[in-house]
C-alpha cells in the first residue's frame, strides 16, 4: 500500500472508531432531556433516577467520543497537508465554529449536568440538560456542514493567484443542501442508536426481573422516541438520495449497480450481483419506477448509468486539460488576460484533469489511454456500495418494526409479558451501530476518487511523508482506539450490571410501574 492508501485507511479506521461513540451520544442526549422533562412535570423521583442512571452511561460514552474525535482533526495537518492547504480556508471555518460554538457549550454543560443536581433547582437543571443536548447536536451540525461541502463544494471558487479554493459566499457553505440533508439524516440515525441502546438494556433488566419499574419507564420512552426517529431516518434518507441524485450521480449509479442509463423512471434493484469485469449486474430483481422517483422525484427524468457517466468524465477530463494548460502558462505570465479567459471557461473541469496526475505529471500531454484510465477511476467500488446500502436499508426497516411492536406493547402495558420479544430487543443491540457504519461507508466510500467532489482527487490531498511513518501511526491509532473501545465496553457493562441502585447509591422506586 502506498501513502495514499495508508492515509485513507488511517482516517477510515479513526473515523469508524469515533463513529461508534457519536451516535449513542446524540441519541442519549435527547433521551436524557425527555426523561428529565417528565421528572420536572410530574415530580416523580423515578424519572430523576432514570435521568441520572442513563446520564452515567452517557458520560462514559461522551468521554470516549471526545478522546477519539480530537485526533481526527490533527490528521488534516499530518496526513492531508495538501488538502488542508488547498481547501483549508473553506473547510476550516465550520470546524473552528464547531469548537467555539458547540463543543465549548457541550463540554461546559456536561459538567453542570453531573455536578449540578444538588446545586440548582429542577428547572435550571433541566435547562442545562437540554443545553447539553443542543450542544451535542450543534457539534454534529458543524462537522456535517464541513463534510457536506466535501460532497458538494458550494460557495467557493478556485483562485489562480493563490492556487487554492477560496470562499465566495459563506451562506452557501452554511446552507449547503447536501449538508442539511446529511445532518438531519445522521442525527436521526443517532437517535435510533440511543433508543435501541436504552431498549436493549431495559429488556435485559426485564428478562432478569431486575429494576422492573425503571426498565418499563425507559423502554416506553425509547420505543416512542425510537419509532419517530426510525421513521424519520427513512424519510430523511430519501432526501439524501435526492440531493445525491443531483450532485453525485456516480454515487447513485454505483449504489444501484446501474451500468447503463435506463428509460425514465428508473427501476430499483432489490437484489443483484455486480460484475466489475463485464460491467453488468447478474440475477437482478427490480422494482419499477422506485429509483427514478427517489433520485429525481419525477417520472420523466433519467438517472444516468455508470458507463454514461464515465463517458461524461472523459469529456470533462479533456476540458480540464485545457484549463490545466492555461493555468500552467498563467504561472509564467500572470498578466495574460486571454489565458485567464480560457481558464475561466474551463475551470469547472480542472479537478477532472487532476485525475491524470496518477498517471503522469504533465497533465496537458496525457494520451487517450491515460484519459480513459482516469475516467474509469471515477467509478467507486460498486459491490461495496451496492451491498452496504441494502444492508443499511434492511436494518432501517427492521428497526421500524421493532419500535412499532415495542410501542404497541407499551400501550397495552405488556412490555414484560413476551420474553421472546425482549430477547429480540436485547440481541438487536449491536445492529444500529452496524447500520450507522454502513451509512458512513456509503457516504464516504461512494465519493471516491474525490476528497472534494469534482475539485480535488484523493490521491493529491496527502502529505509528503513516507509510507513507513503512516504505517507506524496507523498501528498506534488502531491499538490506542481499540483500547478505548474495550474500556468503553467494560465500563458500560460494569454499570449496567450494577444497575441503578448501586450506581446511584440508593434504591430506585421498587413498586412503581411504568403505566402509572
Amino acid at each position: 500500500m502506498d501513502v495514499v492508501d495508508l492515509s485513507r485507511l488511517q482516517f477510515a479506521v479513526t473515523a469508524l472508531y469515533h463513529f461508534l461513540f457519536v451516535p449513542l451520544t446524540l441519541g442519549l442526549s435527547i433521551l436524557l432531556g425527555i426523561m428529565e422533562t417528565v421528572y420536572v412535570m410530574t415530580g416523580r423521583t423515578i424519572w430523576r433516577d432514570l435521568t441520572k442512571f442513563w446520564g452515567t452511561l452517557f458520560g462514559i460514552n461522551f468521554a470516549m467520543g471526545v478522546a477519539t474525535g480530537i485526533t481526527m482533526e490533527f490528521q488534516f495537518g499530518t496526513n492531508w497537508a495538501y488538502y488542508s492547504h488547498y481547501v483549508g480556508d473553506v473547510f476550516g471555518a465550520p470546524l473552528a465554529i464547531e469548537g467555539l460554538m458547540a463543543f465549548f457549550l457541550e463540554a461546559t454543560m456536561v459538567g453542570l449536568f453531573f455536578f449540578g443536581w444538588n446545586r440548582m433547582g429542577r428547572v435550571a437543571h433541566l435547562i442545562v440538560t437540554w443545553a447539553l443536548a443542543i450542544g451535542t447536536n450543534l457539534s454534529a451540525l458543524w462537522i456535517l456542514i464541513a463534510n457536506g461541502w466535501m460532497q458538494f463544494p458550494a460557495g467557493a471558487y478556485f483562485d489562480a493567484d493563490t492556487m487554492r479554493m477560496e470562499v465566495s459566499n459563506f451562506m452557501d457553505v452554511l446552507f449547503n443542501p447536501v449538508a442539511q440533508a446529511k445532518f438531519v439524516h445522521t442525527v436521526s440515525a443517532g437517535y435510533v442508536v440511543g433508543s435501541v441502546f436504552v431498549m436493549a438494556i431495559s429488556a435485559y433488566y426485564l428478562l432478569n426481573k431486575r429494576h422492573v419499574a425503571l426498565a418499563k419507564c425507559s423502554m416506553t420512552v425509547a420505543a416512542s422516541f425510537g419509532l419517530a426517529s426510525a421513521l424519520s431516518v427513512v424519510v430523511l434518507g430519501d432526501e439524501s438520495g435526492y440531493t445525491a441524485g443531483i450532485n453525485q450521480k456516480m454515487k447513485i449509479a454505483a449504489i444501484e449497480a446501474m451500468w447503463n442509463t435506463e428509460p425514465a423512471p428508473a427501476s430499483f434493484t432489490v437484489f443483484g450481483i455486480p460484475d466489475l469485469d463485464t460491467h453488468t449486474t447478474k440475477y437482478e430483481v427490480k422494482v419499477p419506477w422506485v429509483l427514478g422517483l427517489i433520485a429525481t422525484r419525477t417520472a420523466d427524468q433519467t438517472v444516468p448509468g455508470i458507463n454514461n457517466l464515465t463517458d461524461l468524465a472523459r469529456h470533462r477530463i479533456r476540458n480540464g486539460m485545457i484549463a490545466y494548460d492555461a493555468l500552467s502558462k498563467i504561472k509564467r505570465d500572470r498578466g495574460n488576460k486571454e489565458l485567464r479567459k480560457v481558464l475561466d471557461a474551463h475551470v469547472a473541469d480542472l479537478g477532472y484533469a487532476l485525475l491524470l496526475k496518477r498517471f503522469r505529471p504533465d497533465v496537458e500531454n496525457a494520451t487517450s489511454e491515460q484519459v480513459d484510465a482516469a475516467a474509469l477511476s471515477t467509478i467507486p467500488n460498486v459491490p461495496v456500495l451496492f451491498w452496504s446500502f441494502r444492508f443499511m436499508v434492511g436494518l432501517g426497516f427492521y428497526f421500524i418494526a421493532l419500535f412499532a411492536a415495542a410501542f404497541w406493547l407499551s400501550a397495552k402495558r405488556k412490555l414484560d409479558v413476551y420474553r421472546t420479544f425482549l430477547k429480540f430487543c436485547f440481541w438487536t443491540l449491536p445492529l444500529p451501530w452496524i447500520a450507522a457504519e454502513l451509512g458512513w461507508i456509503v457516504a464516504e466510500y461512494g465519493r471516491q476518487p474525490w476528497v472534494i467532489e469534482g475539485v480535488l482527487p484523493t490521491a493529491l490531498g496527502v502529505s509528503s511523508t513516507s509510507a513507513g511513518n503512516v504505517t507506524f501511526s496507523l498501528l498506534g491509532f488502531a491499538i490506542f482506539y481499540s483500547s478505548l473501545l474495550v474500556a468503553d465496553i467494560y465500563l458500560l457493562t460494569k454499570y449496567i450490571r450494577l444497575g441503578p441502585d448501586q450506581t446511584l447509591g440508593h434504591s430506585v422506586e421498587p413498586n412503581v410501574v411504568a403505566a402509572e
